[in-house]
């Protein structure tokens, strides 16, 4: 199809950054670069009907990980690259918070468990409690984890949880509705449907290749976390995520964000509906691919243990499961980095990307 002068000029025309992906972090990135630029034609470019990856497919956990997440970080990190990572979460959360307000997100303050299901694994993460506790506090000024009895009626795990007293939850639809609304509002153009295929840099412009149009952009900025290694080569793969919701349970009284087997399983209450999540190291291989989908053996396990473990004496049905592709790589650290004169990137979140995404999109606009 050939597209007209008007739709040339008004929307692929003298245009001066164009980001590529419109999840949390290209949306960030477009409304940085609106305050820093006010004056500046900004386009940002996404290939589904709606923002792809895990923007909009995500559990809305605002955490910034488990007891038992953070010290498995320490087995790959030093101590001031663990504190750094949860001081940059912390710190994504409250400008995501800031940015959007708590009422538009409905941000609630429900606190994080982890629930443990061996003896050994779970006195042995006690028993590093202190620690952790003692390695963070400088940023939250008291004591993050607790202990707490097992309240909610789970089987099959230990009868003491490990609290985060300071993890919340959001609602990630309406989270990502207005962050779009706060971008259309500020003047920045999204195209939809539009994927790139692959750019060029000349010299004073870059040449963007996409499946509907070729044009010329001044900066190109890549905001595509697990998708990018298609157009960029960095250390970042993907990882998909599945997960399912339950159809509406009478008088649920399971409140909070969960956490099970290193963060690997989590599930939340959200509108009287178990949403439950993870399953991603039981085929590790098979779940680092960039096809949305299910497998029969995630999909199975997650329904044998919301059986089995979450809702034993609950009577269930499973509406529907959908699944969101991540982007991680060798560290937790995300990418954030100039990739040459005119072309930048913001990517690997690392299943953070709630947390870190607001963030994350600040520091790629300001890159330029």
């Amino acid at each position: 199809m050939k597209y007209s002068y008007w739709e040339q000029k008004e929307w692929f025309g003298n245009v001066d950054f164009t980001i590529v992906g419109s999840g949390i972090v290209g949306l960030n990135c477009a409304l940085t670069l609106a305050e820093k630029y006010p004056k500046a034609t900004i386009l940002v470019l996404e290939k589904g009907m709606l923002p792809q990856g895990a923007s909009t497919k995500n559990a809305g956990f605002a955490c910034f990980g488990s007891l038992s997440e953070l010290i498995d970080d320490l087995e790959t990190h030093s101590e001031e690259e663990v504190f750094n990572l949860v001081k940059k979460r912390w710190d994504g959360l409250q400008l995501l918070r800031k940015n959007l307000g708590d009422k538009a997100i409905d941000f609630q303050a429900n606190k994080g468990y982890e629930l443990y299901q061996d003896a050994s694994f779970f006195e042995s993460c006690n028993s590093q409690k202190k620690a952790i506790n003692d390695l963070i506090k400088p940023i939250f000024n008291q004591d993050v984890f607790k202990e707490s009895p097992n309240t909610f009626g789970f089987k099959n795990i230990e009868s003491t949880y490990i609290v985060n007293q300071f993890e919340g939850q959001i609602d990630t639809g309406k989270m990502m509705a207005e962050l779009l609304l706060k971008v259309q509002k500020a003047g920045i153009k999204i195209v939809n449907n539009t994927t790139v295929d692959s750019f060029e840099e000349h010299h004073g412009f870059v040449t963007v290749n996409t499946n509907q149009l070729d044009f010329k952009t001044a900066n190109l900025l890549i905001a595509t976390n697990g998708f990018a290694q298609q157009l960029i080569k960095e250390n970042i793969q993907p990882a998909r995520a599945q997960v399912l919701i339950t159809k509406p349970i009478k008088e649920l009284a399971i409140k909070g964000t969960f956490h099970l087997d290193k963060g690997y399983y989590y599930f939340r209450n959200i509108n009287n509906r178990i949403l439950f999540g993870g399953g991603r190291n039981l085929d590790f291989k098979g779940e680092e691919t960039t096809d949305f989908g299910e497998s029969a053996l995630i999909q199975n396990t997650l329904k044998t243990i919301l059986k089995e473990t979450i809702l034993p004496n609950t009577a269930f049905e499973i509406d529907y499961s959908w699944s969101g592709i991540m982007g991680v790589g060798n560290q937790k650290k995300a990418i954030v980095k100039p990739l040459s004169n005119r072309v930048f990137c913001g990517v690997r979140l690392g299943g953070m990307g709630v947390a870190i995404g607001s963030l994350v999109g600040k520091e790629l606009a300001e890159l330029t």
